[in-house]
């Protein structure tokens, strides 16, 4: 109990020295964690999302559709509710092909007869308004929303004009835009949205304008589990007949989200990467700092793995607050990113326990990638060294010194600072190409041409898997330019403290305050210039990994101005703390040194 308070007390007055790199560090793992716990969390919220509006509506086990229509039909589809594995049934019941017009907007549209009073299978639940009567018409909750359409608004469905006597949320079919789920003929359709008429005016719509008709039935089914037998048993019915499972409703209903994933997964590997990169940079920052804290403690008698878990615990401990941030974000998040459209209803449950355990171990990995080096040699600096351990001198290489000497003094002290710490320089080139990796990303995503939902392929109406896959990569590209703005500002406040010395003789050898201001960002640039070049190539190969074959590429001119435009902003962000540092007195750095 004494080493877990003695470690305890430790870790909380390290914290408290260091609240900035902690704040950092927390922040830097709820992004990551928050963003891969969301795309792993998809497909459960979705499979929630779903179930509980068919239990709310009542939602047929099988839908069983043919794309004709007439007496034979409809008897045909009602002998399959004389199955003795179907306990209720719904229809069958008329579905209209139409085109339809609100607001200006138009849109394919599947119009259902229904009967005024709903029947014991798919009864769908009106969120506004009334459920059908004569002479009006219900729209389904995800339609008409993308038609901003409500109750008390008219819409022309077929050339006639109805008004909107409700809103509706069924499970019956896929959300919007596939509320048609086949065509006239069976085969398949154009993005369309679903609307209720009662009968007599579903059929009134279809004779006055002669519109295609197809016929369905809802069915519910003692298992239902058993659907697949249940459509094996039925093959033999005499038509072309079309068997939907709530399964198959279900999965398709991920079909909106199929991007989703991909964006969200890696998007969280590249956050990662750039929170690993910009804590390590602050790591390496503080090198001295702890190895002195390890001599104290060697001093005292701590042994190697006490000294090893108080500096390894710190980073743990705060990744694992930035941990539990993150799926709180996660959770709070997932009905926006699980449910594009107002299809469905319910509150969406929190990220599942694999989900918990992927995201735990991301940030246990961000912590020790971050922790582990600078640990390591503090752990094995002997204790004298420790004690009076000072700022790690670099190598001294005199063909650098001969070839510099010719250059501008900023390119001069930028090119020295560079090849003085590679490791450092390699952390920004590699965080400069993450971001620009973003970049293209979504600068791709953004030159892809889309179909929208509009009766002949316009943008009438928008395509919403497209604008939520957009809104999606949007949100994680601005996640990795921020964590790169906090990252360029900590290797260039990093590298500044850590030459400080050199910086200070420079000055005393007539440099200005001026000069090695542009000094330190030239170093920074030197550094992104590779990464921001290489950048390019490797975010479009990693899109190609999941992009489609017929995939537009942005234009050269886009991607040349995302190199200039980081190269620039990396530039403007090193001005601050490059002035800074540079208006340093030179007296009291070399005192402080020489201390």
């Amino acid at each position: 109990m004494g080493a877990v308070v003695l470690v305890a007390r430790l870790v909380l007055a390290g914290v408290r020295r260091r609240r900035a790199q902690a704040v950092m560090l927390v922040l830097a793992v709820a992004v990551a964690t928050a963003t891969m716990a969301s795309g792993l969390s998809l497909r459960g919220v979705s499979d929630a999302l779903y179930e509980r509006t068919r239990a709310a509506t009542a939602g047929p086990d099988v839908v069983v559709l043919s794309g004709e229509s007439g007496p034979a039909v409809t008897r045909a589809l009602a002998s399959l509710a004389d199955d003795p594995d179907v306990v209720a049934h719904h229809g069958p019941y008329r579905v209209v092909h139409a085109g339809l017009t609100a607001r200006g907007r138009t849109s394919n549209v599947v119009v259902h007869g229904f009967g005024e009073k709903p029947g014991a299978v798919n009864r769908p639940l009106v969120t506004s308004g009334r459920w059908v009567r004569p002479g009006g018409a219900v729209l389904e909750r995800g339609f008409a929303a993308a038609l901003g359409a409500g109750v008390g608004d008219r819409v022309a469905i077929g050339g006639r004009s109805y008004p909107v006597v409700g809103i509706a949320v069924a499970a019956a079919t896929s959300v919007y835009p596939w509320g048609a789920q086949i065509g006239p003929g069976g085969g398949p359709v154009d993005y369309s949205g679903l609307a209720w008429m009662t009968r007599s005016d579903a059929r009134d719509l279809a004779s006055s304008r002669d519109l295609p008709v197809t016929t369905a039935v809802d069915l519910k089914l003692r298992d239902p589990a058993a659907t697949g037998a249940f459509r094996e048993a039925h093959r033999e019915l005499p038509l072309v007949a079309h068997f939907h499972s709530w399964q198959f409703t279900a999965e398709q209903d991920m079909a909106i989200l199929r991007n989703s994933l991909p964006i969200l997964v890696v998007g969280s590997w590249l956050l990662s990467f750039l929170a690993v990169t910009g804590v390590a940079a602050l790591a390496a920052g503080r090198a001295v700092e702890q190895t002195r804290r390890a001599g104290l403690l060697k001093a005292v008698g701590a042994g190697p793995g006490l000294i090893a878990v108080v500096l390894l615990t710190e980073y743990l401990a705060l990744a694992l607050a930035g941990d539990v941030l993150g799926l709180v974000v996660a959770r709070l998040a997932a009905p926006l990113i699980a449910s594009p459209t107002a299809s469905r209803i319910g509150e969406a449950a929190g990220p599942g326990g694999v989900t918990v355990a992927a995201a735990t171990a991301l940030a246990v990995a961000v912590a020790v990638l971050s922790a582990l080096r600078p640990t390591l040699r503090a752990l094995r600096t002997a204790t004298v060294t420790a004690l009076g351990a000072t700022a790690r001198q670099p190598r001294h290489r005199p063909w650098l010194a001969a070839w510099s000497a010719l250059l501008p003094a900023p390119l001069l002290l930028g090119l020295r600072l560079t090849a003085r710490r590679p490791g450092r320089a390699v952390l920004q080139a590699c965080a400069t190409a993450t971001t620009v990796m973003g970049i293209v990303a979504l600068l791709t995503l953004y030159a892809q041409p889309e179909r929208g939902y509009g009766l002949d392929g316009s943008s009438v109406l928008p395509n919403l898997r497209g604008e939520h896959d957009r809104r999606l990569m949007l949100a994680v590209t601005v996640l990795l330019i921020v964590l790169a703005v906090v990252n360029t500002i900590t290797f260039t406040w990093t590298t500044a403290m850590a030459a400080r010395s050199n910086l200070a003789i420079a000055r005393t050898l007539g440099a200005t305050p001026g000069q090695v201001s542009a000094g330190l960002s030239a170093a920074q640039l030197l550094s992104s210039v590779p990464g921001a070049v290489v950048g390019v190539p490797l975010g479009t190969g990693l899109l190609s990994l999941f992009a489609a074959g017929n995939a537009a590429d942005p234009p050269s001119s886009w991607l040349l101005g995302a190199v200039v435009a980081t190269l620039v902003a990396t530039a403007a962000l090193t001005a601050l703390p490059t002035r800074l540092a540079a208006r340093r007195p030179v007296a009291q750095t070399l005192s402080a040194e020489s201390a």
